[in-house]
């Protein structure tokens, strides 16, 4: 398998795509690093796919530095590495913009933008020291091409497309590859405010369905592997041909 004895550290694993991925690369045999603030889902996931292979799971808040610092540098003593890094953890505060207030804003790009940051500041040296890594940033749809009510969150994924491309150029020469991946309508927790409109969302997806967090998690496993040696700084849509 491609990842025999690698280490995958993904946040924002105790659900949706995070889960979803923890899952797929349990499948390729590698060794799973979870990290998420709420502890009883983690170690339902651990229960779950701790017998395909090696699980950890590290109750952590990535807006917080010392937070994921400290989960990070137990994760590094556990396992000695991480070769691969999904920044997956996000949360939405929708409101129209004349409505939003600077607490809802500050919040998502805390969690958003700086959580991803912290993350990638936390396990960079040991990947640059290995001379190889993966970095895969979860954006969106909405940070390319906007949605109404949310412009905390699309200007905190448009940033995290920025953040990408910045980063894949800096430590290429490294052997350490960066890029996004921008999911659309998919079927998770997020998602679930907008029940209501779901039958008018769907007409404009070509393939008529939203997707599924397997679908994006099987995209992470392509990106993270040896299969995708020379993609670097790419930004992948996986939204049903919704922005084709």
């Amino acid at each position: 398998m491609d990842f025999q004895e690698k280490v995958v550290l993904i946040t924002g694993a105790s659900q949706g795509i995070g889960a979803a991925a923890a899952k797929a690369f349990a499948t390729q045999g590698a060794k799973l690093a979870l990290l998420a603030r709420s502890e009883e889902k983690l170690k339902a996931l651990k229960e779950e796919i701790g017998k395909q292979t090696e699980v950890e799971v590290y109750p952590a808040d990535v807006s917080e530095k010392k937070s994921v610092e400290q989960a990070i540098e137990k994760v590094l003593a556990d396992f000695g590495k991480v070769s691969v890094l999904i920044n997956n953890a996000g949360i939405t505060r929708d409101n129209l913009f004349l409505r939003m207030k600077e607490e809802e804003w500050d919040e998502v790009f805390q969690v958003n933008v700086k959580g991803a940051f912290y993350c990638t500041k936390a396990v960079v040296r040991s990947m640059m020291k290995a001379r190889e890594g993966v970095i895969l940033n979860i954006s969106s749809v909405v940070g390319l091409f906007g949605n109404l009510g949310q412009a905390n969150y699309g200007a905190s994924k448009a940033a995290l497309i920025g953040f990408t491309k910045s980063l894949a150029k800096e430590l290429g020469r490294w052997n350490i590859r960066v890029n996004a991946i921008a999911p659309g309508f998919i079927q998770t927790d997020m998602v679930k405010s907008l029940e209501d409109k779901m039958e008018e969302v769907t007409k404009h997806i070509p393939l008529k369905r939203l997707g599924t967090p397997e679908e994006v998690a099987e995209v992470c496993v392509f990106l993270a592997s040896p299969r995708a040696s020379y993609i670097t700084g790419a930004v992948i849509q996986v939204d049903g041909g919704l922005f084709a």
